[in-house]
């Protein structure tokens, strides 16, 4: 396992610090089927792109996350990252496409400014079936910081950071079981529940990067039904 506990900004290959390194290296290895059982079709799906967004936060190393306005029709109230689909200004999806995607989506919902995050992977292409939205996660490394927060109220409830080390605490671990009997890996972090599509990117992404702490993978709750309507449309995919 990394320690990022306490880690300082030391500098690694490119730029990135060196805690990093290890999440760099196994976005350059990990396979579609490692991160998920929903692979994206041969045809068909809405291209989308997310942002994981590592930075250097006063608690040490975290992730940029948002909430989800509870007004929204679909994954309201839910934490995210921030992301959404590819607009034809974004290019080839393809190519360069979910970059741009990720980085303007992120600009729009929550302020950020893209000139100071460095995209130093994407993951392969997801898929979350029920809104057929094929999902890139791009990551970043948020190397010169900027105030963040709701640009729309209307859109985004919430910006906030959630620290590496409260990720991978046991403690804040669990099994969630959705009313649909989906069992997933979920966080309780921030006073928030992360759960559906978000938190399994980032308990991949945790294991992968040898990250992860061992925890107790039997502890598990239950989803209400009304919780789970906040989003019926999928667990925490981009926003339509």
């Amino acid at each position: 396992m990394t320690d990022v506990t306490g880690a300082t900004g030391e500098a690694g290959r490119d730029g990135l610090p060196d805690w990093l390194e290890p999440v760099r290296a196994a976005a350059e290895s990990v396979r579609p089927e490692q991160l998920s059982r929903f692979l994206p079709p041969a045809e068909g799906g809405r291209r989308s792109a997310v942002l994981m967004l590592f930075g250097a936060g006063p608690s040490g190393p975290d992730l940029l996350l948002i909430e989800r306005a509870r007004s929204l029709r679909s994954h309201a109230g839910q934490p995210s990252f921030p992301g959404g689909a590819l607009d034809p200004e974004d290019g080839d999806p393809d190519g360069a496409g979910p970059v741009a995607a990720a980085l303007r989506e992120a600009e729009e919902e929550t302020g950020l400014d893209p000139s100071g995050v460095q995209v130093f992977a994407t993951l392969p292409a997801l898929y979350i079936p029920v809104s057929r939205f094929v999902v890139t996660p791009v990551l970043g490394w948020w190397h010169r910081e900027t105030p963040v927060g709701p640009v729309d109220p209307a859109e985004t409830g919430a910006v906030f950071r959630v620290p590496i080390d409260e990720l991978t605490d046991p403690a804040n671990r669990v099994r969630l079981l959705h009313p649909s009997g989906h069992l997933g890996p979920a966080f309780q972090v921030a006073g928030r529940l992360v759960w559906g599509f978000t938190a399994g990117v980032i308990d991949r992404v945790l294991h992968y990067s040898g990250l992860e702490r061992p925890w107790d993978t039997t502890r598990t709750l239950t989803l209400s039904d009304e919780a789970a309507g906040l989003a019926p449309r999928s667990a925490a995919g981009p926003r339509s």
